[in-house]
């Protein structure tokens, strides 16, 4: 159906128009007519058309006039001018106001249809065009919480996320590079004041989890992860690194209005902790303080930095730039590891170029607490007790900051680089393990689980790891073997293509000369004719 509203002062247009409109499209066109400019707007408001047909002079309002004000709050109607007079300074306007044409009196009939014509079908492209864009919106909204929920899992329960984190920036069009974790807790609470969540209450949580993100993100333009037992974690990006005093009780006051809004809806109580905020990739950090925020304090809203017990850095400690440096080195990303080394050497003898015991005690710091992460990481795979006998001698010899400097620099170079030779060579000697074993068993009944459990390595994790290193999954590595080893055994004529089809690991001869074909082109018999 098509809303079209005639506005003419003539009486004998209105009726031609309805006539031509009716005769031609039937039940198609719901009409409406006005007789005056201000009529046609009033009109216009109410009956909402999709199609006017304008004469231009009419008594007070003309219809160009009419035009721009209906243009006001609605522009989507597709407007038709008619008028007697061939005027270029009409014609100029009506196209600024973006009429679809100018049709000049006496309209013909056929024009009328094929206007109409043109109108409908660009009132069908953009009908459809909302109807697909509604079910793109709905599916988005089903798709869009998956996808939170995989973000917050990634950055929180994930140490190493960086593989994943532009995927999620780029799914959530994620422009910022720091933000904050809040983390809320729900139930009722026990004699002790602890919130508790009894099965129904969780049940009913997880009944209620769209309406639970819409409050948050009401309050705060916020990631929502998944409910856990009776906690959710919200991850709330920002432009800035740091809080000032202000802005944490601005914080503060907000999460204490969505929390009683919440209450009010859930009919439970509702705590939440607030971590500092740090970059992004740095996540865990922030959710570690929201859970010490919420762990220590007894009030429904605690900020980490209110806690009256905390350790924090004395005076502009770069403490960013320490977090910076492991997470690089742990990357085995020398080239950053490196700019952030000289970043914090730099600070140290700009502050305190008088305490050189307090600058090579740092250094030492630092480097022994790369090699331990590295070792424990599994990142370096052998460590001596005596590893590091001569390390204190040589910090306390080095004649200059530039030389101590050289110290620190090449030490985590060697711990960044074996970190990331180490990474490889390990996955590397998982997949040879894993070759060779499939080499040696291929003609068994060999699994996927039987492999990864060889290797000590979980299913899935192993099956990523071969794709990543071979090029080709466990299956199409397993079928090139079992393929080639039966092209060797089809060069001996004395072997029956059944004996061939079990001695390569297959027990269906059917299923063993489908894939043969996929593989070869030809079947096992073609195959040994062509030999």
């Amino acid at each position: 159906m098509y809303r079209v509203l005639i506005a003419d002062d003539e009486g004998i247009m209105r009726e031609a128009l309805k006539n031509i409109i009716e005769k031609n499209f039937g039940n198609e066109c719901e009409l409406a007519f006005a007789k005056t400019g201000r009529a046609v707007v009033e009109l216009a408001e109410s009956f909402r058309p999709d199609i006017v047909f304008m004469d231009i002079q009419m008594p007070g309002i003309n219809g160009i006039q009419a035009i721009r004000e209906i243009r006001k709050f609605s522009g989507s109607i597709k407007f038709f001018i008619i008028t007697a007079y061939d005027t270029f300074d009409y014609a100029k306007e009506a196209i600024n106001l973006g009429v679809l044409d100018y049709l000049t009196k006496p309209v013909k009939r056929a024009l009328v249809v094929s206007s109409l014509e043109r109108a409908m079908k660009e009132i069908d492209e953009e009908r459809k065009k909302r109807s697909d864009d509604l079910k793109i919106q709905e599916k988005l909204e089903t798709v869009i919480p998956i996808v939170e929920n995989g973000f917050v899992n990634s950055l929180i329960l994930q140490e190493d996320n960086s593989s994943d984190l532009s995927y999620y920036r780029t799914l959530l069009d994620l422009q910022q590079e720091y933000a904050y974790v809040m983390l809320i807790q729900f139930g009722q609470p026990d004699e002790h004041g602890i919130l508790t969540a009894p099965v129904g209450m969780s049940v009913k949580a997880q009944a209620l989890y769209p309406e639970l993100r819409a409050v948050c993100k009401e309050f705060f333009p916020c990631i929502v992860g998944p409910v856990m037992t009776n906690r959710v974690v919200l991850c709330i990006p920002c432009e800035e690194e740091i809080q000032e005093y202000k802005a944490r009780i601005r914080i503060i006051e907000q999460t204490r209005n969505m929390l009683r809004k919440l209450g009010r809806r859930f009919e439970a109580r509702f705590r939440a902790g607030i971590g500092k905020t740090y970059r992004i990739e740095e996540l865990r950090l922030s959710y570690s303080e929201a859970y010490r925020a919420l762990s220590q304090s007894t009030s429904s809203v605690a900020h980490v930095d209110d806690l009256a017990v905390r350790g924090e850095y004395v005076g502009n400690y770069p403490g960013s730039t320490e977090r910076k440096l492991f997470a690089r080195i742990a990357k085995g990303d020398w080239e950053g590891a490196r700019q952030t080394a000289n970043e914090f050497f730099d600070w140290m003898v700009h502050n305190y170029y008088e305490d050189r015991e307090d600058i090579q005690l740092k250094v030492l710091e630092f480097v022994i607490w790369a090699e331990r992460d590295a070792f424990f990481d599994g990142r370096i795979e052998s460590y001596d007790f005596h590893s590091r006998k001569d390390y204190l001698s040589a910090v306390l010899s080095c004649p200059d900051y530039p030389a101590l400097r050289e110290w620190f620099l090449e030490k985590l170079e060697t711990v960044c680089r074996s970190s990331s030779a180490g990474k490889g060579e390990q996955s590397d000697s998982v997949i040879s393990r894993a070759k060779a074993y499939i080499d040696e068993n291929f003609a068994r009944d060999l699994s996927l689980d039987e492999v990864s459990r060889i290797v000590d390595i979980s299913p899935y994790y192993f099956s990523k790891l071969f794709k990543e290193k071979s090029g080709e999954n466990f299956i199409e590595y397993l079928t090139r073997v079992r393929i080639a080893h039966a092209k060797e055994l089809l060069k001996n004529p004395e072997l029956s293509i059944k004996e061939i089809c079990l001695m390569s690991g297959y027990s269906d001869p059917n299923y063993f000369s489908r894939i043969f074909k996929k593989q070869e082109d030809a079947t096992p018999s073609e195959y040994r004719e062509r030999m």
